[in-house]
């Protein structure tokens, strides 16, 4: 009897095993994979351009190959940037984007929480249509009406004149990104709240904000990208040098060292920096709020 029940059984863990072992054998994505290295090859080439470039002298950018690694690295051009008022234009975009990114999400998660709450409320459901009417407006269709209003506020070339429209222009998709994720969230947790007498308000703080944190880190970062490469705004809304934020820097830069092309580059290494330090602080934050909803 035990051989016929070990003879039965052979034949279906071989043809288990067969199974499984054609399960996992594969065939190599070759095209995928080369598309893929090719589009890497793409985004590092320019990239390892601009960091070399910064280090090279302006004699030397001429004098050799452009890929080359330079012979002798300077910090001049990093010198030269920072001596020409380059603090005060990274100060003026950051005041800029903390002024406009802070508000912007503390309105759009308040927002959101009470749109997802109050779902049935006709008032709520017209303000949530508002919202996503905002997401068909482009900043360059409003930007003359941003302007006369902005005017007669009496806050032209000011840096509260780009604060203002950036903070409007980054609540609509912040509101649709973080009411989605507040909507992911069990209604029975909100029930349990409210039965143990916590306030709308408690709930916002302790249930809410905790389990939306990946979407706030999400929004946080992508409005203040935003903000911080916008150019539009700071060109239209502000005269002064002062009040240059430093997209607009670059631009002047790149009109005063028109031939000096790394001190150009330095400035663009410097411009990136504080948002990839940004990223670096909250990419898990940031991974697990744009894969959020894929595995459901």
């Amino acid at each position: 009897m035990a051989t016929t029940v070990d003879a039965g059984t052979r034949p279906a863990a071989g043809g288990q095993k067969r199974r499984s072992r054609g399960r996992g054998a594969r065939r190599p994505n070759w095209l995928g994979g080369a598309a893929g290295w090719l589009w890497l090859l793409i985004v590092i080439v320019p990239i390892y351009w601009i960091m070399i470039t910064s280090f090279k002298t302006q004699s030397n950018y001429f004098q050799t190959n452009p890929l080359a690694p330079p012979t002798e690295p300077t910090l001049d051009n990093y010198k030269v940037v920072i001596e020409h008022d380059f603090i005060r234009y990274f100060v003026n975009s950051a005041i800029v984007t903390l002024g406009a990114v802070v508000p912007a999400v503390l309105v759009s998660f308040m927002a959101a929480y009470a749109i997802v709450r109050a779902g049935d409320w006709w008032v709520l459901r017209s303000v949530n249509s508002l919202f996503l009417m905002g997401l068909a407006i482009p900043l360059q269709a409003a930007i003359i009406p941003v302007y006369l209003i902005v005017i007669r506020l009496h806050l032209y070339d000011t840096l509260l004149a780009i604060i203002l429209p950036s903070i409007a222009f980054a609540i609509p998709l912040s509101v649709l990104v973080l009411s989605n994720f507040i909507r992911d969230v069990p209604k029975e947790l909100f029930d349990s709240m409210r039965v143990d007498g916590a306030s709308e308000w408690s709930t916002l703080r302790h249930l809410a904000f905790p389990l939306t944190r990946p979407a706030l880190v999400t929004v946080s970062i992508y409005n203040g990208l935003a903000i911080w490469n916008g150019f539009l705004l700071p060109l239209i809304l502000t005269q002064s040098p002062t009040q240059r934020t430093l997209p607009l820097a670059l631009w002047t830069f790149q009109g005063q060292y028109s031939i000096n092309v790394p001190a150009v580059l330095a400035s663009v290494v410097l411009t990136v920096l504080p948002i990839l330090a940004l990223y670096v602080l909250g990419r898990r934050q940031l991974l697990s709020g744009l894969t959020a909803g894929f595995s459901k």
